[in-house]
């Protein structure tokens, strides 16, 4: 089969290669000519995606894969289209179309009779088939569900371990009408492979959801819980911290009962997914209570850890100089999309901190082009705020912050005992001896 992957990003390319390896010819889209003549040299363009190098260099070597700007070429030669173009918010907390309208316009322009389209780009429910699919027809002058098919097939996956999670979790399809979802059920059978798993309700493999809204609505309700469940998490973890109690012993407690599931509070929530799917959600449903609730939560743990540093200064950090650790929404993710450490600096600074930004992934330049100040370790502070949960922060120790008074552990993923032999106050989400 032919297949054409529109954008390639952190899915997009992991999609690529899968589809290559699984014994297909793909072309690539992407409107990066940077990316694209990275890819055809057969190196990655982003960092942290476990196994990516060799199995891209290997689909390369062989011409299973290639890339290219020219989408509707791509597109012509295909049998098959994949669109993981990125959707984001606006400032207004709305769906910005501006960069899928543009994609579907060039797939459209390149359509040939017989062919899937499949989106795989986490949507408002209907979107596929009341936006998407008549201006593909309108395009391409072909009939949906007589000689063009349209399907939503969400990604499900984790950036680091897509390969993994391509095995792991079954792939959900819903098509327009009954022959398009049967001809994405026939060409996901046909590029990825599956793990057995005994725990599911049905086999593991490609699960039909009956319809494209129904899948649309499959990812958004997986993610936006996601969302809820850590803002649940951060309401009861600034409470506890007011009563003395250890928040991560009650959540372990608590979840050794089946129907619990508490997830880990935390410093930000950030990324393409999580801070994006609930808005996708509430734009379908804007009376709803609880994901917008969870929003709030969430959205406001920046300023409330950059006020515990605050109140280790007596409330004010006037001319202090703090360094916030990590600029990344997870640890060895290169990606700051939503990164909490935007909101947090601002805090910081409107309470009079002189504010530095370190991140192992990021060059100084990069930092700056993001509005920050670089820093480079080692560097005299009088306080840090661990944002991102990077590996190499776990050996950090006080001689590479000269100075240093106060950690606010975000993350509460380093060891209090290190920093209080070191004469550093250590602060976190748990209370404080």
């Amino acid at each position: 089969m032919d297949i054409c992957v529109v954008a390639l990003g952190k899915i997009g390319l992991p999609l690529a290669v899968q589809f290559a390896e699984s014994g297909h010819r793909v072309r690539g889209a992407d409107v990066s000519a940077a990316t694209v003549e990275m890819i055809n040299s057969a190196q990655v363009p982003f960092p942290g995606e476990a196994h990516l190098d060799e199995k891209l260099a290997a689909v390369v070597a062989n011409g299973t894969l290639t890339a290219t700007t020219d989408t509707v070429a791509a597109v012509a030669a295909s049998q098959a289209v994949v669109i993981v173009v990125p959707l984001v918010v606006d400032e207004n907390a709305r769906p910005d179309f501006t960069a899928m309208d543009a994609a579907t316009e060039a797939i459209g322009a390149g359509l040939q009779p017989g062919t899937l389209v499949s989106y795989e780009t986490t949507l408002p429910v209907g979107t596929t088939r009341h936006r998407f699919t008549p201006r593909l027809a309108e395009l391409s002058g072909l009939v949906p569900g007589e000689d063009l098919f349209v399907c939503f097939s969400p990604e499900r996956v984790y950036s680091g371990r897509i390969f993994a999670d391509l095995r792991k979790y079954p792939k959900i399809v819903g098509g327009i009408d009954t022959e398009s979802t049967r001809a994405a059920v026939k060409f996901y059978d046909s590029v990825l492979q599956f793990d057995e798993r005994t725990d599911l309700p049905r086999p593991n493999g490609v699960w039909d959801v009956g319809t494209a809204e129904a899948a649309e609505l499959v990812k958004l309700a997986e993610t936006t819980y996601r969302d809820v469940n850590i803002g649940l998490a951060n309401e009861f973890a600034v409470f506890a911290r007011s009563a003395g109690v250890d928040i991560y012993s009650v959540i372990q407690a608590a979840n050794s009962q089946p129907f619990s599931n508490i997830h880990g509070p935390g410093i930000s929530v950030g990324g393409h997914c999580i801070p994006v799917y609930p808005r996708l959600y509430l734009s379908n449903d804007p009376a709803a209570v609880v994901p917008a609730a969870s929003r709030v939560a969430n959205e406001r743990m920046p300023e409330f850890f950059a006020g515990l540093l605050a109140g280790a200064f007596d409330g004010s950090l006037t001319d202090r100089r703090v360094v916030v650790l990590g600029l990344s929404y997870r640890g060895s993710v290169k990606e700051a999309a939503f990164s909490g450490t935007f909101p947090l600096v601002d805090a910081l600074a409107a309470l009079g901190a002189q504010v530095s930004v370190h991140d192992p992934l990021y060059s100084d330049d990069e930092l700056r082009s993001l509005g920050f100040t670089p820093a480079t370790l080692p560097i005299e502070v009088d306080a840090a705020v661990l944002h991102t949960d990077h590996p190499e922060y776990r050996e950090l120790r006080a001689a590479d912050l000269p100075g240093v008074t106060v950690l606010v552990d975000g993350r509460s993923s380093l060891d209090p005992d290190v920093w209080a032999a070191d004469g550093v106050r250590y602060l976190s989400i748990r209370p404080e001896g």
